[in-house]
Protein backbone atom coordinates (compact mmCIF):
# COMPACT_ATOMS: atom_id res chain seq x y z
CA UNK A 1 0.00 0.00 0.00
CA UNK A 2 1.17 3.26 -0.64
CA UNK A 3 1.43 6.34 1.43
CA UNK A 4 -0.72 9.19 0.94
CA UNK A 5 1.32 11.85 -0.76
CA UNK A 6 0.97 15.28 1.02
CA UNK A 7 -0.02 17.35 -2.14
CA UNK A 8 -3.23 15.36 -1.95
CA UNK A 9 -3.10 15.65 2.49
CA UNK A 10 -2.52 19.20 2.41
CA UNK A 11 -5.91 20.55 0.45
CA UNK A 12 -8.10 18.19 2.01
CA UNK A 13 -6.67 19.13 5.45
CA UNK A 14 -7.51 22.80 4.43
CA UNK A 15 -10.60 21.40 3.02
CA UNK A 16 -11.74 20.02 6.46
CA UNK A 17 -10.52 22.99 8.66
CA UNK A 18 -12.65 25.54 6.61
CA UNK A 19 -15.55 22.64 6.38
CA UNK A 20 -15.39 22.35 10.30
CA UNK A 21 -14.80 26.18 10.85
CA UNK A 22 -18.49 27.15 8.54
CA UNK A 23 -19.98 24.51 10.31
CA UNK A 24 -19.61 25.75 13.80
CA UNK A 25 -20.27 29.16 12.38
CA UNK A 26 -24.02 28.04 10.82
CA UNK A 27 -24.38 25.73 14.17
CA UNK A 28 -23.99 28.86 16.31
CA UNK A 29 -26.05 31.50 13.80
CA UNK A 30 -28.71 28.68 14.43
CA UNK A 31 -28.57 28.44 18.35
CA UNK A 32 -28.79 32.39 18.09
CA UNK A 33 -31.70 32.45 15.77
CA UNK A 34 -30.24 35.11 12.95
CA UNK A 35 -31.04 35.00 9.60
CA UNK A 36 -29.56 36.82 7.68
CA UNK A 37 -32.87 38.47 6.04
CA UNK A 38 -33.35 40.36 9.60
CA UNK A 39 -29.85 42.05 9.39
CA UNK A 40 -30.00 45.43 11.02
CA UNK A 41 -30.21 48.51 9.29
CA UNK A 42 -29.04 52.10 10.65
CA UNK A 43 -31.77 53.62 9.28
CA UNK A 44 -34.18 51.25 11.65
CA UNK A 45 -36.99 54.11 13.18
CA UNK A 46 -35.51 57.00 11.02
CA UNK A 47 -36.92 58.68 8.00
CA UNK A 48 -35.79 57.36 4.73
CA UNK A 49 -33.17 59.10 2.74
CA UNK A 50 -34.06 62.38 0.77
CA UNK A 51 -33.74 60.69 -2.75
CA UNK A 52 -35.04 61.76 -6.56
CA UNK A 53 -35.25 59.53 -8.78
CA UNK A 54 -35.81 59.64 -12.61
CA UNK A 55 -38.61 57.29 -14.59
CA UNK A 56 -36.32 54.20 -16.15
CA UNK A 57 -37.62 54.55 -19.44
CA UNK A 58 -37.72 58.76 -19.26
CA UNK A 59 -41.37 58.39 -18.72
CA UNK A 60 -43.40 58.55 -15.83
CA UNK A 61 -42.28 60.43 -12.65
CA UNK A 62 -39.90 58.64 -11.09
CA UNK A 63 -39.58 58.19 -7.42
CA UNK A 64 -38.43 60.53 -4.62
CA UNK A 65 -38.66 60.07 -0.72
CA UNK A 66 -41.45 62.83 -0.83
CA UNK A 67 -43.54 60.13 -1.87
CA UNK A 68 -42.69 57.75 1.42
CA UNK A 69 -45.37 59.24 3.18
CA UNK A 70 -49.27 59.61 4.49
CA UNK A 71 -49.81 55.58 4.04
CA UNK A 72 -47.97 52.82 4.84
CA UNK A 73 -45.99 51.05 1.77
CA UNK A 74 -42.97 48.70 0.55
CA UNK A 75 -40.39 49.98 -1.28
CA UNK A 76 -38.36 47.22 -3.11
CA UNK A 77 -34.77 47.30 -4.62
CA UNK A 78 -34.03 45.12 -7.41
CA UNK A 79 -32.51 44.81 -10.86
CA UNK A 80 -33.68 42.60 -14.11
CA UNK A 81 -30.02 40.86 -13.77
CA UNK A 82 -30.87 39.57 -10.20
CA UNK A 83 -32.03 36.19 -10.03
CA UNK A 84 -33.89 36.66 -6.76
CA UNK A 85 -35.77 39.63 -7.84
CA UNK A 86 -36.88 37.36 -10.12
CA UNK A 87 -38.23 34.71 -7.74
CA UNK A 88 -39.69 37.15 -5.26
CA UNK A 89 -41.07 38.95 -7.80
CA UNK A 90 -44.46 36.75 -8.28
CA UNK A 91 -45.06 37.69 -4.12
CA UNK A 92 -44.63 41.36 -4.91
CA UNK A 93 -47.55 41.24 -7.92
CA UNK A 94 -50.00 38.92 -5.43
CA UNK A 95 -49.60 41.74 -2.50
CA UNK A 96 -49.76 44.53 -4.95
CA UNK A 97 -53.14 42.93 -6.32
CA UNK A 98 -54.22 42.74 -2.28
CA UNK A 99 -53.70 46.34 -2.02
CA UNK A 100 -50.63 46.71 -0.87
CA UNK A 101 -48.47 49.87 -2.18
CA UNK A 102 -44.71 49.14 -3.49
CA UNK A 103 -42.85 51.44 -4.83
CA UNK A 104 -39.51 50.51 -6.77
CA UNK A 105 -35.66 51.29 -7.15
CA UNK A 106 -34.63 49.77 -9.79
CA UNK A 107 -30.57 49.11 -9.18
CA UNK A 108 -27.66 49.69 -11.86
CA UNK A 109 -29.69 48.38 -14.36
CA UNK A 110 -30.27 48.78 -18.34
CA UNK A 111 -33.52 50.56 -18.92
CA UNK A 112 -34.60 48.50 -22.14
CA UNK A 113 -33.43 45.23 -18.96
CA UNK A 114 -35.58 46.72 -16.67
CA UNK A 115 -38.52 47.76 -19.07
CA UNK A 116 -38.33 44.17 -20.46
CA UNK A 117 -38.49 42.27 -16.77
CA UNK A 118 -41.85 44.21 -15.96
CA UNK A 119 -42.94 43.49 -19.38
CA UNK A 120 -42.79 39.57 -19.09
CA UNK A 121 -43.67 39.04 -15.37
CA UNK A 122 -45.65 42.56 -14.19
CA UNK A 123 -45.20 45.75 -12.42
CA UNK A 124 -46.31 45.99 -9.11
CA UNK A 125 -45.12 49.52 -8.28
CA UNK A 126 -46.83 52.15 -7.50
CA UNK A 127 -44.19 54.37 -8.68
CA UNK A 128 -40.76 53.48 -9.81
CA UNK A 129 -36.97 54.93 -10.06
CA UNK A 130 -34.00 53.90 -11.89
CA UNK A 131 -30.95 54.38 -9.68
CA UNK A 132 -28.75 54.32 -11.84
CA UNK A 133 -25.64 55.25 -10.21
CA UNK A 134 -26.30 53.78 -6.99
CA UNK A 135 -26.33 56.35 -5.02
CA UNK A 136 -30.00 55.86 -3.53
CA UNK A 137 -29.30 52.24 -2.59
CA UNK A 138 -26.03 53.51 -0.48
CA UNK A 139 -28.09 55.99 1.39
CA UNK A 140 -30.87 53.18 2.22
CA UNK A 141 -27.56 50.64 3.59
CA UNK A 142 -28.75 48.53 0.24
CA UNK A 143 -25.65 45.39 0.23
CA UNK A 144 -27.81 42.75 -0.81
CA UNK A 145 -30.59 42.17 -3.73
CA UNK A 146 -33.45 42.44 -3.57
CA UNK A 147 -34.11 44.47 -0.11
CA UNK A 148 -37.41 45.27 0.82
CA UNK A 149 -38.72 47.98 3.37
CA UNK A 150 -41.69 48.95 5.14
CA UNK A 151 -41.86 52.70 5.43
CA UNK A 152 -44.94 53.84 8.02
CA UNK A 153 -47.18 56.55 6.85
CA UNK A 154 -45.05 59.70 8.47
CA UNK A 155 -42.18 57.96 5.80
CA UNK A 156 -40.10 56.27 8.55
CA UNK A 157 -38.48 52.67 7.69
CA UNK A 158 -39.90 50.30 10.45
CA UNK A 159 -38.55 47.05 8.48
CA UNK A 160 -35.85 46.06 6.72
CA UNK A 161 -36.10 42.55 4.41
CA UNK A 162 -32.01 41.31 3.08
CA UNK A 163 -32.75 39.18 0.11
CA UNK A 164 -36.22 37.49 -1.55
CA UNK A 165 -39.35 37.49 0.53
CA UNK A 166 -40.86 34.47 0.75
CA UNK A 167 -44.79 33.64 1.54
CA UNK A 168 -44.04 33.37 4.67
CA UNK A 169 -42.38 36.01 5.26
CA UNK A 170 -45.26 38.32 3.85
CA UNK A 171 -47.59 36.18 6.14
CA UNK A 172 -45.78 36.41 9.36
CA UNK A 173 -43.28 39.72 9.24
CA UNK A 174 -44.73 42.31 6.38
CA UNK A 175 -48.84 41.58 6.86
CA UNK A 176 -48.70 41.75 10.80
CA UNK A 177 -46.44 45.04 10.61
CA UNK A 178 -48.25 46.72 8.14
CA UNK A 179 -51.66 45.79 9.93
CA UNK A 180 -50.47 47.47 12.77
CA UNK A 181 -48.61 50.55 11.15
CA UNK A 182 -51.96 51.32 9.74
CA UNK A 183 -53.83 51.55 13.17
Amino acid sequence: MEKARPAFVFPVAIFVFLAAIFGIYLYQVGIEGKVISDLPSALLNKPVPTFELPPIDGEGVGLSSTQLTGKVSLVNVWASWCPPCRVEHPLLMRMAQEGVTIYGINYKDLPAAATSFLTELGNPFKSLGADRAGRAAIDWGVYGYPETFVIDRTGFIRYRHVGPISAGDINDKIYPLIKALEK
